[in-house]
């Protein structure tokens, strides 16, 4: 149930390579990170615990934590994303923090050291647990991100990663990192949801990882995400209205850009008629735990050749606006 040992000494070895200290033991192999979220939600809440979320936050999070029926709270953030100085006395109490601190998901920003640094204080200091979940921490364009929280505070950080982001989402693997008798607790819940994670696709992950073809690969996604992602922000400053309501994340790795438009412009709404053009994007309102916003958008460039995301953006900006 905890994996395939093959694969979580490679998983390890990757972890520690990075920059993050993990032993074989400290590695739990789940059945993709979405699965890690489920796990993690059934283990820590009961009904009417309260969990901290940014806002926005990741939707398949949101929808993993509500299935146990907690309260959400809002961890403070600015223009630079996640801000732990404004954490109040008021996050006290909370089971655990959930962040994305790398390329986050929707918002594509990333938090300095010190505010990482600033994140583990506060949450000493509060007596948090952190979830860190890192899907995209190796999708880095120009320069590697910070440190990751688990390196630097282990004993209270649950670090989630994936393969599907560098290697394949169909394979469905991802992986816990944090503390054994904590993810002793995880195993056995894990045994009643799948008894463990196919066999097959552990051994492929765990060669490839150890032949060191994924560190032939991951230069070359790299290169293709940066390429369309820096075709995105410049279709985006092209064909946008300007519009002082209008603006959109300056990313620096992952996948997504956040988009926002004037609070007179329903982006739920507006998806019907985006589609009947053949764009799509995420209605930002699927990413607030709690508030109702409407007016921002997330949207990928990553599987999208740098044609399509010059017609798509080109697309939309017009019918953003006939909105405004």
């Amino acid at each position: 149930t905890e994996g395939e040992p093959e694969l979580r000494e490679a998983i390890a070895e990757f972890e520690t390579s990075r920059g993050t200290p993990t032993r074989p033991e400290e590695v739990q192999i789940v059945t993709g990170s979405q699965q890690a979220l489920d796990l993690v939600a059934r283990v820590f809440l009961d009904p009417g615990d309260r969990v901290l979320v940014e806002n926005p936050s990741y939707l398949g999070a949101l929808g993993a934590f509500r299935l146990c029926r907690p309260t959400f709270d809002f961890l403070p953030s600015d223009d630079q994303g996640l801000n732990p100085a404004a954490m109040t006395e008021s996050c006290r109490g909370a089971k655990f923090a959930y962040v994305m601190p790398t390329f986050n998901n929707p918002t594509g920003l990333t938090i300095s050291l010190e505010r990482r640094k600033k994140l583990i204080e506060k949450a000493d200091e509060l007596g948090l647990w952190i979830i860190e979940d890192d899907p995209y921490g190796e999708l880095w364009y120009e320069k590697q991100p910070p440190q990751t929280i688990r390196s630097l505070k282990p004993d209270n950080t649950l670090r989630l990663g994936t393969l599907s982001k560098i290697l394949s989402p169909g394979m469905r693997l991802g992986y816990i990192c944090g503390n054994p008798a904590l993810l002793d607790a995880i195993a056995e819940l894990k045994q009643s949801v799948d008894m463990h994670t196919p066999t097959i696709t552990q051994l492929v992950a765990a060669r490839l990882l150890k032949s060191g073809q994924i560190e032939e690969h991951l230069p070359k996604v790299r290169k293709i995400y940066r390429e369309r992602g820096t075709c995105m922000l410049e279709c985006l400053e092209k064909y946008m209205p300007k519009d002082s309501g209008i603006s959109w994340t300056k990313v620096e790795g992952g996948m997504f850009i956040w988009v926002t438009l004037p609070e007179t412009i329903d982006t739920t709404a507006m998806m019907q008629e985006a589609v009947a053009a053949k764009v799509s994007y995420v209605p930002g309102q699927a990413c607030y735990a709690l508030s109702n916003k409407r007016h921002h958008m997330r949207m990928s460039f990553v599987t999208v050749p740098e044609q399509r995301i010059d017609a798509g953006i080109r697309t939309l900006a017009g019918i953003i606006k006939r909105h405004l």
